[in-house]
């Protein structure tokens, strides 16, 4: 039985490989999930840096670079991880392991051969495989669909007959496209789409307000036949609106901040005049 896309918090499942092999899984959670993989022995799982949560003792984890990987000086540039962590069962009996979503986020099972064996994804967006899955990060040569953040200048291709877990932050929502059928979309909002959609970029504005920032700037019009992932709440945002509540308090809710702000530069200011009275002395 093919694994489904989406899954209810504790429902087992079971995917079953092209080669007839059976592996179970749970995806654990409501919000913040985990998916449960069970390994008999000598299987392994493929997974991201840093997502391993827990695991039996007969897993054995090791740091690999992917080969495939085609822009893994870029994405070194751009500070993300250029590995992948390999978690291989050694022992006798059946192991498993826990693979934990990076923030507030769905696991997404996706079952490779359903999608003629192709996804294309946000860059962050692949968090561990079962069989066959091969992950590239490769560089969107066309400018139109160049935009101003590493999100969209990064393109992220998974292929195979495997099981791969994807994450989406927030809530997800499924899009069955029928040929010739329109979405529009923002572009941090797509967490995954199959490689028969059709994707073109559009800006919503002048190019100066691309370039400074802000939001639903810039709009990806998909054109079906196809299946589109969608993210209600990408990292990228969220960490965006933490970090201004943080660096910018109300005026409300502090008060004293504009006051703060004027003794501080009161004092740099005497401390500059002192400075070139004494000077002149």
């Amino acid at each position: 039985m093919a694994a489904p896309f989406f899954s209810t918090p504790f429902q087992p499942f079971v995917y079953q490989s092209p080669q007839d092999a059976v592996t179970p899984f749970q995806i654990l959670g409501s919000e913040a999930q985990i998916v449960q993989i069970m390994l008999k022995p000598q299987e392994k799982v493929v997974a991201k840096p840093g997502s391993m949560c827990y695991m039996s003792g007969s897993i054995q984890m090791e740091n690999v670079y992917a080969p495939e990987n085609e822009a893994g000086v870029w994405q070194w540039l751009f500070g993300k991880s250029v590995t992948s962590i390999v978690l291989h069962n050694t022992g006798s009996t059946d192991g498993f392991v826990g693979i934990a979503a990076p923030t507030i986020a769905r696991i997404l099972p996706i079952d490779l051969a359903i999608f003629g064996g192709q996804m294309l994804c946000q860059p962050d967006a692949f968090l561990c495989s079962i069989n066959d899955v091969k992950v590239n990060n490769t560089i969107d040569q066309r400018a139109r669909n160049v935009v101003t953040s590493a999100e969209g200048f990064l393109r992220q291709k998974i292929s195979g007959q495997g099981l791969a877990f994807l994450v989406g932050g927030g809530s997800v929502v499924q899009k069955n496209l029928v040929v010739g059928e329109v979405l529009a979309v923002d572009v941090s909002n797509i967490v995954a789409l199959s490689a028969s959609v059709n994707v073109q970029i559009k800006y919503n504005g002048p190019m100066r307000r691309v370039v400074f920032g802000g939001d639903n700037l810039v709009t990806a019009v998909l054109t079906g036949p196809g299946i589109v992932f969608i993210q209600s709440m990408p990292f990228q945002r969220l960490s965006q609106r933490v970090a201004r509540a943080v660096t910018s308090p109300n005026m409300r809710e502090n008060p004293k901040f504009f006051l703060q702000i004027a003794i501080f530069f009161f004092i740099a200011y005497v401390i500059v005049v002192s400075s070139l009275i004494l000077t002149d002395i």
